[in-house]
């Protein structure tokens, strides 16, 4: 066994191998090395062509695998396809560079190493190009096979999209460029800055450091690779600024926010100490990211009713289609040629009474005039008493104006209205029903069944696909039923809970809430009073409610943008998303554990170009064995020590 030297364990110092010659993953097997070898010509080996093309393709132990359970099983693709010796020697050229024993400068722990075990058998220049130009033609094949579905769906063009623009103009190839770009700059940066710290870190750089303190602490600093290599981002500007841009950048923003709060309660800056700072205190049993949801839902509330401009589509076709409780459609048989409110027509009205401080009617009340007559003879009989009330019913003054002009889009819902309703909005939203109570119990009857079939046969079809609980549901079936009901009840009493209180609050504040009394901002009050419902799903609906709380975020930048609290930044987005990549890359070289999912922490250890692993595990078992472990892969093994 070969052993290696760590000084600093961690996501950046990455143990490296130098295997014996005799064990190699890469070489044949031995029914392969038995059969007789492929002649190589002078011509196969030296043309610079082909041993690029094959290099920046795939590696010679990739072709290895791909030999052995796939290119040897058919007859016709085991006399037609290389073997793995003749591909290896065509990668290595005639010098045989990057043999067992003879690691290709440059390949170092922690940045050099390809994460395989391969010991700096392959260049890592190389490696950051060929995984570049897979993530380039991997995201131009998923784009168009997106618009080929999408299509196929019904789904309707952008009229600019629609065009056939030139190449260099292509979303699918811009977006393909800048993500391919970000992962080789990204690779290319953090191997740099790795390699330029540990020479200024050498006693031979001392003069420089001595000379250049403040820059010597700068790139001397183990954050320095993380933070310099975030830059890569910027190369997300090559996309156009359109709605995906933005979505990743926010998505990388959340994320990056969520990885520093982890790291900040693990490190006991939050919560704090307790026992004499011995002892982590524990994050409360209520907290959750349910407490995101009532101020991301007031925000959408009060943004739906009057920047809808700003609002998400899908969030408004969502409230549009399942709230015809309170948007009603047109009724059958009623006249073609009267025009009936749309739904963003009612909440349009809902949004001028606000402005309008929730007008009140003048009507003249003629019954007083008659009190005066009978006590008073001397009392004109002319003399009447203007009154204000929230609504007049046309049904009982059909010659009195009982809408102003602005209002008049309603006007087909509360002429139609109940006698006793005494509230405009009571009115516009349930002008048949005078019972508030009654229309919100009406509204949870139409749209919690259907949600709750709808959810239900999503978590059933999450359940059985791979990876997604079909174990658990063959092991224990009750339990996983049990489960997926209940999600799915949870999941549809928060969404119906949460639009049923929105749209009842319109009613509650009108008729509690003085007129003049926070006439536009209780939108924002019924939308939080909305997202309280998020308790029922706070066990399982961490993702809906980050979602929902990303909308918000963009959805406020937006308005603060129309309404000129705030100037919008040419490329803002793009530098969130560098923010975003420095906080991750910060948090993941303090402490890789602060990523709670393994996925993620072997897509950050990948992007660094340190292999697809969980390098936070491998710590634990050093720090679990007394400095020591044990490690094998691909046939090979070696020894870490600390």
């Amino acid at each position: 066994m070969a052993s290696a030297a760590i000084a600093n364990p961690g996501p950046s110092a990455l143990p490296s191998a130098s295997p014996s010659a005799s064990s190699s993953p890469a070489q044949p097997s031995a029914r392969s090395s038995s059969s007789k070898p492929r002649t190589l010509t002078a011509k196969s080996v030296t043309d610079p062509i082909l041993r690029n093309a094959l290099r920046y393709t795939i590696s010679a132990r990739e072709y290895a695998i791909l030999h052995k359970y796939i290119l040897s099983r058919p007859r016709v693709l085991r006399r037609a396809a290389p073997s793995v010796a003749t591909v290896e020697r065509i990668i290595e050229g005639p010098d045989g560079r990057g043999k067992k024993g003879q690691p290709v400068a440059g390949d170092g722990a922690g940045c050099g190493g390809n994460g395989n075990g391969n010991g700096g058998r392959e260049n890592y220049n190389t490696r950051a190009i060929r995984e570049s130009l897979r993530v380039f033609f991997g995201t131009a094949g998923a784009m168009k096979a997106f618009e080929a579905l999408a299509s196929r769906v019904g789904r309707k063009k952008d009229p600019k999209s629609a065009k056939k623009q030139p190449l260099h103009k292509s979303s699918t190839f811009r977006l393909s460029l800048s993500l391919s770009t970000i992962l080789l700059l990204y690779r290319v940066l953090f191997r740099f800055l790795t390699r330029l710290r540990l020479h200024l870190l050498d006693d031979a750089a001392r003069p420089f450091r001595l000379r250049n303190p403040r820059a010597a602490a700068t790139l001397t600093s183990p954050l320095a690779p993380a933070v310099g290599a975030s830059l890569a981002g910027l190369a997300l500007g090559i996309y156009p600024a359109q709605k995906l841009r933005v979505s990743v950048a926010l998505f990388a923003l959340f994320r990056a926010l969520e990885y520093g709060w982890n790291l900040c309660e693990g490190e006991g800056l939050v919560w704090g100490w307790k026992n004499g700072g011995r002892v982590r205190r524990e994050r409360p049993w209520w907290w959750g990211s349910w407490l995101l949801q009532p101020f991301a839902l007031g925000q959408l509330w009060h943004a739906f009713v009057f920047d809808r401009d700003c609002f998400p589509e899908p969030f408004a076709k969502f409230v549009v289609r399942d709230s015809t409780a309170y948007l009603h459609p047109r009724p059958q048989g009623y006249p073609s040629h009267i025009r009936w409110p749309s739904p963003y027509d009612v909440v349009d009205s809902l949004s001028r009474m606000a402005q309008l401080s929730w007008p009140y009617v003048p009507l003249p009340f003629s019954f007083f005039c008659l009190f005066l007559f009978l006590f008073y003879p001397l009392a004109h009989p002319a003399l009447t008493l203007t009154i204000y009330s929230p609504y007049i019913s046309p049904t009982l003054f059909p010659d009195k104006e009982t809408l102003p002009i602005s209002l008049s889009a309603v006007a087909p819902l509360t002429s139609s209205a109940h006698p006793i309703i005494s509230s405009l909005s009571c009115a516009t939203l349930h002008p048949s029903d005078p019972s508030c109570l009654r229309t919100y119990l009406h509204f949870w009857l139409g749209s919690f069944p259907p949600l709750a079939r709808l959810f239900l046969g999503l978590y059933a079809a999450m359940a059985l696909i791979p990876g997604g609980g079909r174990k658990l549901l063959y092991h224990a079936p009750l339990a996983t039923l049990q489960g997926v009901l209940a999600r799915a009840l949870r999941t549809s009493g928060f969404l119906t809970g949460a639009l049923s209180t929105a749209w009842a609050s319109v009613c509650f504040f009108q008729q509690w809430f003085p007129r003049h009394f926070l006439p536009k901002l209780r939108f924002f009050l019924g939308g939080f009073a909305a997202g309280l419902w998020a308790w029922a799903d706070r066990r399982k609906g961490r993702a809906a409610f980050l979602y929902s709380a990303r909308a918000s975020v963009d959805s406020l930048w937006k308005v603060g943008v129309k309404r000129r609290w705030w100037r919008g930044m040419k490329g803002g987005d793009v530098w969130v998303f560098v923010a975003a990549l420095m906080v991750t890359g910060v948090v993941y070289e303090r402490d890789a554990a602060a990523i709670p999912e393994a996925g993620w922490r072997k897509g950050v250890s990948w992007v660094r170009g340190t292999g697809f692993r969980d390098w936070s595990i491998e710590e634990d078992e050093v720090e679990g064995e007394g400095g020591e472990v044990e490690y094998e892969e691909g046939g090979e093994s070696f020894e870490a020590k600390v």
